[in-house]
């Protein structure tokens, strides 16, 4: 994953009496936003999100700042340098505008390895000793295990407590699944 900052800077006016002269570093913002959503590809596990944006002083002024803050979540991490590159190497869409970009990847992918893949075997075959359907996913996360994976330890990551909502405002885990959620674990643990 990376995490990238833009800081826009434009020209302040009166958004009345002399709008002309203003240069909207919001304006430029809303292309930028564009932009870079339209980088994410589900099929190569990239995807890209303007999560907080801020700018402009008060509404009857032309914004003369803008700011958006961007999250990276990449599968590999050649799509992570090329996205990198694109992102550092964005354009002003509008004349006088000027962009200063900081930031980049901060956390490697989890790539899938074949040693990964045989502890997911393991992991499953517990998992059916447990009565549990367990299935092998690859999502946008970011943790430990991602600096371990890149290290070439075999890792699995999603094997704590079930649940739903991650982030939203539905977000829960599920109490009666903490148990068997352990039982999990410890049976990868003694067949390790």
């Amino acid at each position: 994953m990376g995490r990238f900052h833009i800081t826009i800077k434009g020209k302040a006016a009166h958004s009345g009496n002399h709008h002309q002269e203003g240069i909207s570093a919001i304006q430029e913002l809303a292309h930028q936003i564009l932009f870079l959503h339209s980088l994410t590809d589900y099929e190569k596990g990239t995807t890209l999100n303007v999560g907080v944006v801020k700018g402009g002083s008060t509404e009857n002024v032309v914004a003369e700042h803008a700011e958006p803050g961007v999250d990276l979540r990449i599968s590999q991490i050649e799509q992570g340098h090329r996205i990198t590159e694109v992102i550092h190497g964005i354009q002003p869409h509008l004349e006088g505008i000027s962009l200063q970009i900081s930031g980049g990847i901060n956390r490697p992918p989890m790539e899938r390895t074949d040693k990964t893949a045989q502890l997911f075997i393991l992991a499953k075959s517990c998992a059916s000793e447990l009565g549990i359907h367990l299935t092998e996913e690859s999502v946008g996360g970011g943790s430990d295990g991602n600096f371990t994976s890149a290290s070439g330890i075999p890792t699995l990551d999603g094997l704590g407590a079930a649940g739903e909502g991650i982030h939203a405002g539905n977000e829960h885990i599920e109490i009666d699944q903490l148990p068997v959620r352990a039982a999990l674990f410890a049976c990868l643990l003694t067949k390790l």
